[in-house]
C-alpha cells in the first residue's frame, strides 16, 4: 500500500487545520468558505425521485438506466448545444472526482505517457498521472504543449479555483490543435451551469467541434447545479471509442452509480427551474463577497464564473488565510492549486446566506 501512497503529495486540506481551529475560536463561530460543498436542500422533486426508488435490491448497471441516458443525452443536447447524441456517446460516472483520479489509469496510461493540466487547477489532475505513474505538466496555453508522448489534455472551463471562461475561440483553436496531434481533450466544464460575466461554452457545442466529437470527451456533475454532491451523481458525453472502453472497464471494476441516484438524476436534469433557484442564491452571495473583499483591499481576478472568487492582497497567501482567520473566516490557500497561485485565495460561495452576511459584516470592521 505504501508503494502506491508515496506517489502522491501531502493532501492539501490537512494543512489548513490550525487555521480552521483558529476562525472556529471566533465568538461568532466559523464562517468556512474554503470547500466548495453544497450547504442548500437537495430539492424535493429530486428528493421524492431518490424516496420512490430506495426499494432497489438489485444491482444497478454501470451504463445507467435507458430512462438516465435518456436523460443526459437530451440535457446535453438541449443545454449544450450537442447534436445527434446517442447512448453510445454518454456514461454515468460515481461523482466526477472518482473520474478525474482514475482515468489515466482507465486510459492504460503510463511511464513514458503525459498529461497536461492548467497551470492553476483542480489537484486530482496531477493525482490521477500519478496514481498512474505517467508524467505530467502544467500549461498557460496548451498548444505551445511538445505534443509528442502527450495522451490526454485535461482542460477545465469554468475554472477551478479561477473561474476563468475559455471562449468559444480558444476552445475551437485547442480542439483543432489536440485532433492534429492525435492527443485526446477531456474538458472538465462541472461549473458551466454558473456563469456571471461570460457565457461558458462545452467542447461539445457544433461550432467548437465542427460536429464531431472524435478525441473528445466532457466531463459533468450535479454537484453544484443541484445540490447532489452527497449523491455522487455525475456524467461523460462524448467520442464513443473513448466512453466504450472505458464502459467495460469500469464494469469490471463495479464503477456503478447507485440505483436510488439514477432515478435522481433522471428528475434533476429534467428541471430547469431548481436551478434557477441555485443560480440565484449564488449570484446573491457572490455579490455580497464581492463588495466585502473588495472593501477590505482584496483585488479580485478573473471569478467571471463558477463558484470562487479567486482573490489577493498582493502578499503570501498563507498570510491571507491567516489574516481571515482571525475574522473566523476560512478560505483555500492558492498554493493548493499550483505555485502560480501562492499569492491568492480562493474564496467559495458554498455558505448559507446568513454565513455569508456575517463574513462580509467583519471584513467591515
Amino acid at each position: 500500500m505504501s508503494a502506491v501512497s508515496d506517489r502522491l503529495p501531502t493532501f492539501p486540506w490537512d494543512k489548513l487545520e490550525p487555521y480552521k481551529k483558529t476562525a472556529a475560536a471566533h465568538p461568532d463561530g466559523i464562517v468556512d468558505l474554503s470547500v466548495g460543498t453544497p450547504v442548500d436542500p437537495v430539492p424535493e422533486l429530486i428528493q421524492k425521485a431518490l424516496i420512490d426508488a430506495a426499494d432497489s435490491p438489485g444491482y444497478p448497471t454501470v451504463w445507467g438506466t435507458p430512462a438516465l441516458r435518456d436523460a443526459i443525452t437530451g440535457w446535453v443536447e438541449r443545454r449544450l448545444g450537442a447534436r445527434d447524441v446517442t447512448h453510445r456517446h454518454v456514461l454515468p460516472i460515481v461523482g466526477s472526482k472518482e473520474l478525474v483520479a482514475w482515468l489515466p489509469t482507465q486510459l492504460g496510461l503510463g511511464p513514458g505517457d503525459r498529461v497536461a493540466f492548467p497551470r492553476l487547477a483542480y489537484p486530482t489532475y496531477e493525482v490521477g498521472a500519478r496514481l498512474a505513474r505517467a508524467e505530467y505538466e502544467a500549461y498557460d496555453d496548451p498548444t505551445a504543449l511538445d505534443p509528442a508522448g502527450l495522451r490526454l489534455l485535461w482542460l477545465n472551463s469554468p475554472s477551478n479555483p479561477t473561474g476563468k471562461v475559455l471562449s468559444k475561440a480558444e476552445l475551437t483553436r485547442i480542439v483543432a490543435w489536440a485532433r492534429e496531434h492525435g492527443v485526446l481533450v477531456v474538458s472538465d466544464e462541472c461549473y458551466l451551469e454558473l456563469g456571471w460575466e461570460a457565457a461558458p461554452v462545452s467542447v461539445l457545442h457544433p461550432d467548437v467541434n465542427g460536429g464531431s466529437y472524435d478525441g473528445l470527451v466532457a466531463v459533468h456533475s450535479l454537484s453544484k447545479r443541484s445540490n447532489l454532491a452527497g449523491y455522487r451523481a455525475a456524467f461523460l458525453a462524448g467520442d464513443p471509442e473513448v466512453l466504450g472502453p472505458l464502459l467495460e472497464i469500469r464494469k469490471h471494476g463495479g464503477m456503478m452509480t447507485s440505483a436510488p441516484t439514477q432515478a435522481a438524476v433522471v428528475a434533476a436534469l429534467g428541471d430547469d427551474e431548481h436551478v434557477r433557484v441555485q443560480r440565484e442564491r449564488y449570484a446573491a452571495r457572490r455579490a455580497v463577497l464581492r463588495e466585502a473583499l473588495l472593501g477590505h483591499s482584496f483585488r479580485i481576478e478573473h471569478s467571471e464564473a463558477s463558484l470562487y472568487l479567486w482573490a489577493t492582497r498582493d502578499e503570501s497567501c498563507w498570510d491571507t488565510v491567516a489574516h481571515l482567520a482571525e475574522r473566523g473566516i476560512l478560505v483555500a490557500p492558492g498554493d493548493f492549486y499550483g505555485p502560480a497561485g501562492e499569492r491568492f485565495v480562493r474564496v467559495a460561495l458554498t455558505a448559507t446566506d446568513e454565513r455569508v452576511q456575517s463574513a462580509a459584516a467583519r471584513l467591515k470592521r
